[in-house]
């Protein structure tokens, strides 16, 4: 008896019912189209601003899922000097999150190019570039074998673990990745949104490395999701909405895995996930919206580095209220220093004091 797909002659054959997935589909298009003509509203540097966000928290929910946290200053000063974007407060770099940033950005900027075994253990090597899962030495930039026993995907205390995927044996990675390739590289016709839903599931099925396997599959969507937008500015993250939707990500991945030729159900879950991040972009870029309408008006006026950030930070769901002692506390200056820079922002129409006065004077946005 077959337990998992890839056990079936021809595994990667897969069906689906379009007439379950049109309307999605269609849905997902529209939203798709909305938001890219709402970014091309945007000047350059507010569409950096939303890639910027965008790629960080994608690289950011991306480990997440696999439970690695990244510290998010880090990841965002890593991308940000990728990209060229000047931003204040730089941290020290940082070797391993660099690596990551590089293979999220090779996925997005370069995503015409080909996709091959060489891209793909360059990938690798960059998530990994001491050789190391946590404390574990792991082979990178090569396909995993079976020395240690097959590839499974487990849960629960050791000695009574469950087993949930069991990966192809390790001497059936090269013809299965070449096929994969070959699909991925050559097949028209297909709709793209449909084919990273394919790709994903595909890729993370063969399981080709040791570990990784994950994150890569979800870089890979990223790739033919920006190959959908037709531009490399990154506007929404999959991985974002995949994170707050983990347990079903999981599940639905295992009951396909564990199906037949029919992937509906996962492709339908796909398209939600994908409608979800989207729409979740749609709120972030009618903030970023607001924010370039508000410095266009005050377009002209000179700002210090520290007024800039609180300005972008009262942009970003600022919590609490501003006052004087909090903007000394996140600029790292003196009292003396915050009450001038929020003065001179009052007095070029930046700022506006509440009606609480004394020791609760506050400040927003005018």
């Amino acid at each position: 008896m077959q337990k998992y797909i890839h056990q079936n002659p021809n595994w990667h054959n897969f069906e689906w019912e379009d007439r379950k997935i049109t309307e999605l589909l269609g849905k997902v298009r529209n939203l798709q189209g909305k938001i890219i003509g709402k970014m091309e509203v945007l000047g350059f540097k507010f569409r950096d601003e939303a890639t910027l966000e965008s790629l960080s928290n994608e690289i950011i929910k991306t480990n997440e899922i696999e439970g690695e946290i990244l510290n998010p200053e880090k990841v965002r000063s890593s991308v940000a000097e990728k990209l060229g974007i000047k931003i204040a407060g730089i941290k020290k770099r940082d070797r391993y999150i660099d690596g990551i940033v590089e293979l999220m950005l090779d996925a997005t900027k370069n995503f015409e190019e080909p996709l091959t075994r060489e891209r793909l253990f360059s990938w690798h090597i960059a998530l990994f570039p001491y050789g190391r899962s946590g404390m574990r030495k792991i082979n990178t930039g090569k396909w995993r074998d079976d020395k240690k026993g097959p590839m499974q995907v487990v849960s629960g205390p050791m000695g009574n673990e469950t087993v949930h995927f069991e990966a192809p044996e390790s001497h059936r990675i090269e013809n299965e990745m070449s096929e994969f390739l070959n699909w991925f590289n050559y097949k028209e016709g297909l709709d793209l949104f449909i084919k990273a839903a394919i790709a994903h599931l595909w890729f993370i099925t063969i399981h080709p490395f040791e570990d990784g396997n994950g994150r890569i599959a979800r870089a890979i969507s990223e790739m033919l999701l920006t190959r959908a937008d037709g531009i490399s500015s990154r506007y929404y993250s999959m991985s974002a909405q995949i994170n707050i939707e983990r347990e079903d990500y999981y599940n639905i991945l295992e009951a396909t895995q564990k199906g037949s030729y029919d992937i509906t159900d996962w492709l339908i879950w796909f398209l939600k996930c994908l409608e979800k991040a989207l729409l979740s972009s749609e709120k972030a870029i009618e903030k970023i919206i607001k924010k370039y309408i508000f410095l266009s008006a005050h377009t002209g006026i000179k700002l210090n580095e520290r007024q800039l950030k609180i300005i972008n930070l009262l942009f970003d769901d600022f919590k609490g209220n501003l006052t004087t002692g909090k903007y000394a506390k996140i600029m790292k200056c003196s009292t003396d220093t915050a009450l001038r820079d929020i003065n001179d922002l009052i007095n070029k129409s930046i700022l506006t004091r509440t009606e609480s006065g004394g020791r609760n004077t506050s400040y927003r946005l005018k």
